[in-house]
């Protein structure tokens, strides 16, 4: 399967590297484009939240969005420093018209991000994406701005932070007292709300990697990197533990044996627990193509049907919406649990699974080894600057190897929406055959690369 190149928006917003490729001039520019497209055919001006992570280029960023938006006639609510799914949340609980998160959620701190999300907290559809970049191109001289007095204003909710924990807490229906949790936080937007809301249900908290400076986001630790967490947990006696990246919509879990569990597994166990209690529409669960076929053969066995789609959590929702699922996720630990929240929302995750595993009275060791994966490979070739070879250049590789699986596993070749490299999966029941059919792809295609 071979996924196609994208545009200016990816996956996850507008990304790049801070000051470089991402600059105040581009997301003045996209502020400015923003509340035109959003804010067309409105009789009052509209109005925008905005949240950000820790990066040291977040400030930046938000003036120059800010500066934008009230250039083009917005109000802007500024929310601080707060996750994306608290800021999907807060979007429509405010009644606001759109809100933005600027973030690059797992990517280092020399990266950041622009993600636009609607008045229904719901990441905007490729249509409108199109039509803001249509306008961030228009010569500004044939479309004037609004006159002085037309100019936006900007408050802030310094509340935001404890309405979206009370959120949180109101989502669990079980008593989750007396257990002790290991919290990652990854230096980034986690650290104003996960152990709040957790200690909030009387579960007993350490916190790790809960002091950002601005370039520590993501680094060595978080949901990309669970090994310190395991460690914690195994040392401290913990029931669990739950790792964030650096937006928060991601969730990473660890078993109290430090065994660690990935968005699929979170998804059997959350689907498992649904289907029980007659909560699981349709018996339906929307995963992407890079989940493991391990999950689809557990779901199976408990007469639950798996729906793929393209990678990227509003891809997910787009076919949870359409198929009338309420649980749906990608296994890097974006989990969409939609009767409470509408994107990937990493400390939702951590309270629901904590939920099940108090309801069930079974660790989370016991309740994940439902899922047993298959042999997965994957890699990321990097792209030379400014090159993007056309996925014609390597389908015949990506054919070679198909047939080299012949039916016994499967292959996913995609460029990244989020950085500058094609990613490969592979995945088959003999582990040595996925391997080698890996390398060969990879040799491949950064041959494909080079020649650009």
């Amino acid at each position: 399967m071979i996924v196609p190149l994208t545009r200016l928006f990816g996956t996850d917003g507008v990304r790049g590297r801070a000051n470089a490729e991402l600059t105040p001039e581009l997301a003045l520019a996209l502020g400015r484009a923003a509340a035109e497209v959003l804010g067309a055919g409105r009789s009052m001006r509209p109005r925008f939240v905005i949240g950000r992570d820790t990066r040291a280029s977040g400030p930046m960023l938000e003036h120059a969005l800010v500066a934008g938006l009230l250039s083009a006639g917005a109000d802007v609510t500024l929310l601080g420093v707060l996750s994306t799914p608290a800021v999907a949340y807060l979007t429509p609980a405010l009644a606001a018209d759109a809100g933005v998160v600027i973030s690059a959620s797992h990517n280092p701190a020399e990266y950041n991000g622009i993600k636009l999300i609607d008045a229904r907290g719901r990441k905007l559809p490729d249509e409108l994406e199109d039509r803001i970049e249509a306008a961030m191109r228009r010569d500004r001289v044939q479309d004037p701005p609004p006159s002085p007095r037309a100019v936006g204003g900007v408050a802030r909710d310094e509340a935001a932070v404890a309405r979206y924990v009370e959120h949180l807490a109101a989502s669990v229906d079980v008593p989750l007292g007396g257990r002790r949790v290991v919290l990652d936080c990854g230096h980034g937007a986690a650290v104003r709300t996960a152990p709040d809301a957790f200690r909030r249900l009387g579960v007993a908290v350490e916190v790790l990697n809960d002091r950002p400076d601005g370039w520590n986001i993501n680094d060595g630790c978080g949901s990309q990197h669970p090994e310190g967490l395991a460690r914690a947990v195994v040392e401290r006696g913990a029931f669990a533990g739950f790792a964030f990246d650096g937006d928060a919509d991601r969730c990473i879990a660890v078993d109290e044996a430090g065994r660690i569990i990935d968005g699929d597994g979170i998804l059997a166990v959350l689907a498992l627990d649904l289907k029980a209690r007659g909560r699981l529409p349709g018996d339906t669960v929307v995963a992407t193509v890079m989940s493991n076929l391990g999950l689809e053969r557990a779901l199976a066995r408990a007469g639950i049907r798996l729906l793929r789609t393209r990678v990227g959590d509003r891809y997910v929702l787009e076919g949870m919406l359409a198929s009338g699922s309420r649980l749906g996720g990608e296994q890097s630990g974006h989990v969409i649990l939609l009767d409470h929240a509408t994107t990937g929302d990493g400390v939702l995750t951590a309270l629901q699974l904590l939920a099940v595993a108090a309801r069930r009275g079974q660790p989370l060791s016991q309740l994940a080894a439902v899922v047993e994966r298959l042999p997965q490979a994957q890699r990321n070739v990097p792209l030379p600057s400014g090159t993007k070879p056309a996925p014609e250049s390597y389908a015949d590789a990506v054919a070679a190897a198909e047939a080299r699986l012949s039916g016994r596993g499967r292959v996913v070749v995609r460029p990244s929406g989020t950085e500058p490299v094609i990613r490969i999966l592979v995945e088959g029941e003999d582990a040595k055959e996925v391997e080698t059919t890996a390398a060969f792809l990879e040799e491949a295609i950064s041959r494909a690369a080079a020649r650009g």
